[in-house]
């Protein structure tokens, strides 16, 4: 596996990019002892001064090499690893194209975490902060896996899940790491140093405006600008020891983050370095980072030892590259490992974590957890976007609204965009000039298209519904795979009926609100108004329902399972099947 990383260079133009593969090193340090580490960080620091090109990583079990008091477990593999090359090599115009049929990778992935365990951690964390014995501390737990497939498959899916921040993947070997970090460590010129603190975290909206709510909120929330201000104040400390007098600033504080599953928080700390300052100095200084420590850190990595029982490893360690400047300088940028995949043979492993203070709690932290993991989970079984059509008489029903919707998910899960999605469907429209027809069009993640039609009777109404057995879980019910149409539909086809007299089931999430059902919307007559669930309860936005929405048919309302009761009337709708009457059939009330 070549070596490649995806930086964004946070001090250049917007958007500007380090994008470049590596061959084979020439040279390779590994640290295995903590008294080796500043020799191996000297030695990539003036291999890069002297024109290399220098990869790697310093685990998290490497902070007692910079201090003694900061503790962790025995670490289970080299404390820093780095490799040097030549030359940096163009990207490459050929990772782009479409992989072997059948190449893409799998993970089916596993805690070992319960909630009961979780919650324990909790309330130890809870007791310890009350005690005085610490302010905020990061907690994280792995999840673990088997791959199916190549490294390199997993790493452009996780590319792809996880857009924009400072990615890379190496192999040592033994191991290879998959990084797609949304998380800036440092930056530094030799000069200045910039470091940008990630901590506070909410979901994406299932609209624009909720989208924008939830921004909004996590801006203005207490508990997650504490949990920002802490670590930006441990950052500004930590700087202060390798800055020149009064140079710390805090150009930006509170700024929100978009990510294709959650928004995160961050600030920017700067500072410029006293003269003679080293690689080893800045990271003796800053390392681990705040972030994934807690405050003060000393305190706060002992409790993660104790909560912990197993070493964290390059995840929330310090990851980067050393590119040469030309004029016997060098340049460091180093990401904070979190987004981070470690494989070593099949096995994965995936830490997930976040930041507990003494306003944070329980629920809300699982949830958050649960956010986050939806980077991996998208990225661990190959789908294709879909779109469901009705080709009647030779026309398409609706055509714009679904290329529309088709083309959002797209931008939103980074599948490229193609003339194929036109030529596929103007090749069906063709062969099937007559009758009704359900056209099932999928767009894979290389761009490729295909559509295919089947015959499409028409359906006898009115439908009968059954309601759930249980809520859908909030990981599905307020995520992507609900949000957007896709071919993973597990989530779904766990609640497909077993009755075939029965048409679809009706869904609601765990706060008790109605969602939608597994093959189409749900409109309930209440009061003698049609309404229907309204998106951030967590349901596709249906072309049908949009539709139904736009010609004033229905409007949207929360509608909870205790208000089954007041239901007058049901019909399920969507493009293909249209507005159809419907039958609900809720446990012990009969029909």
């Amino acid at each position: 596996m070549d070596t490649r990383i995806d930086f964004t260079l946070p001090q250049g133009a917007p958007d500007a990019r380090l994008r470049h593969r590596f061959g084979t090193p020439h040279t390779v340090w590994a640290a295995r002892a903590p008294d080796e580490v500043r020799a191996v960080l000297d030695a990539a620091e003036d291999a890069a001064r002297a024109g290399a090109w220098c990869v790697g990583f310093v685990r998290y079990e490497a902070a007692a090499a910079f201090d003694p008091a900061l503790v962790t477990h025995a670490a289970d593999g080299p404390l820093a690893w780095f490799a040097a090359y030549s030359e940096a090599l163009p990207w490459g115009e050929g990772d782009e194209a479409p992989p072997p049929a059948g190449d893409a990778a799998r993970v089916d992935w596993r805690s070992t975490l319960t909630r009961a365990d979780f919650d324990g951690a909790m309330a130890r964390i809870h007791e310890a902060i009350a005690n005085g014995s610490f302010y905020q501390v990061n907690y994280t737990a792995p999840l673990h896996g088997e791959l199916q497939g190549r490294p390199e498959a997993l790493f452009d899916a996780l590319l792809r899940a996880q857009p924009g921040g400072y990615a890379a993947c190496l192999d040592t070997g033994r191991e290879q790491v998959l990084s797609v970090s949304p998380e800036l460590f440092f930056d530094w010129d030799g000069e200045h140093i910039l470091a940008r603190p990630m901590k506070g975290t909410a979901p994406r909206g299932a609209t624009p405006e909720q989208d924008a709510a939830l921004a909004q909120g996590l801006r203005s929330a207490p508990k997650e600008r504490a949990e920002n201000v802490m670590v930006v104040d441990l950052l500004r400390n930590d700087l202060s020891r390798i800055a020149q007098p009064f140079s710390v600033k805090v150009p930006r504080l509170f700024h929100t983050q978009a990510l294709p599953s959650v928004w995160q928080m961050t600030s920017d700390v700067q500072a410029t370095t006293r003269p003679g300052t080293r690689l080893a100095d800045v990271f003796a200084a800053l390392f681990p980072c705040g972030s994934i420590t807690g405050a003060p850190k000393v305190a706060a990595m002992q409790m993660i030892r104790a909560l912990e029982p197993l070493p964290r490893g390059v995840y929330c360690g310090a990851l980067g590259v050393l590119r040469p400047t030309g004029d016997g300088g060098m340049h460091a940028t180093f990401n904070v490992p979190i987004r981070t995949v470690v494989l070593r043979g099949a096995q994965a492993v995936c830490g997930i974590g976040s930041g507990i203070t003494a306003g944070a709690q329980a629920d809300g932290e699982w949830r958050e957890w649960l956010h986050k993991s939806a980077f991996v989970e998208c990225a661990s079984a190959p789908f294709a976007l879909l779109e469901t059509l009705a080709l009647e008489g030779g026309a398409w029903r609706h055509l714009p609204e679904h290329l529309q919707r088709l083309q959002s998910a797209a931008a939103h899960f980074s599948y490229p965009w193609s003339e194929r999605v036109a030529q596929s469907l103007a090749a069906v429209a063709a062969a099937h000039p007559g009758g009704l027809w359900r056209v099932r069009l999928q767009l894979d993640a290389h761009g490729e298209a295909t559509a295919e039609a089947f015959a499409c009777a028409p359906t006898a109404a009115p439908v009968r519904l059954q309601l759930a057995a249980a809520p859908l879980e909030d990981r599905w019910a307020h995520g992507q795979f609900v949000r957007y149409k896709t071919t993973r539909r597990a989530h779904y086809e766990a609640f497909a009926p077993s009755d075939p007299a029965v048409f679809d089931t009706l869904l609601f999430n765990a706060q008790g609100e109605i969602t939608e059902c597994t093959r189409g919307n749900i409109a309930a007559l209440v009061d003698g108004r049609w309404i229907t669930p309204p998106l951030a309860c967590g349901l596709l936005p249906g072309v049908g329902r949009a539709v139904a929405l736009r010609t004033g048919r229905v409007s949207e309302a929360v509608l909870r399972l205790d208000d089954l009761a007041r239901v007058q009337a049901w019909a399920f709708l969507n493009s293909l099947r249209g507005w159809l009457a419907a039958e609900l059939e809720v446990p012990g009330q009969g029909g």
